[in-house]
């Protein structure tokens, strides 16, 4: 199988950030041998490993060598399966997870100085951070947290989702 800019297959699994990166890694026989199979969609080559494994008893080490893998990857690509099914397969979004400034602690020490003077501006919530905590953080910043801490959980039924601010 050739790897084409062209080819919408390949642009479905990169937007899907399932494509497989090392295609060529992949040597298992019976997966190259059916049309089905393709080693450039990671998902399926994760899980046909696992398969290969569980119900055609090969053994770990061979099968993880086959699909590209090594032992360890195994067991942690089995035990996402095993987890959340095969969408826990697709590899998670990169960058970072949650807030690296404005953590929760921070956050509640800001809401405990708007408990007292609920006329501070993100402007002076940030000095006051730099103060306390030693770094900088942007008023913008502050004023993006404050709004995520005060959106409800959930949208009351029946009321439109809507991601859009009031205007002031």
């Amino acid at each position: 199988m050739t790897v084409t800019a062209k080819d919408p297959k390949v642009a479905a699994l990169a937007a899907s950030r399932s494509l497989n990166p090392y295609p060529e890694k992949v040597t298992d026989e019976v997966f190259l041998a059916s049309p089905f199979c393709d080693p450039r969609d990671l998902v399926q080559v994760k899980y046909e490993m696992v398969r290969r494994v569980r119900v055609d008893k090969v053994p770990v080490a061979r099968a993880a060598r086959a699909f590209g893998y090594c032992r360890q990857a195994f067991y942690e690509i089995a035990a996402a399966l095993d987890a959340g099914g095969p969408s826990a397969l697709v590899p998670g979004r990169p960058g970072p997870k949650g807030p690296v400034k404005l953590t929760a602690p921070v956050m509640d020490r800001i809401d405990a100085w708007l408990a007292v003077d609920g006329a501070l501006t993100s402007k002076d919530i940030s000095q006051k951070v730099a103060e306390e905590f030693g770094f900088t953080v942007h008023p913008r910043s502050v004023e993006r947290a404050l709004a995520r801490r005060r959106e409800p959980e959930s949208v009351p039924e029946g009321e439109p989702i809507s991601r859009c601010r009031p205007r002031r």
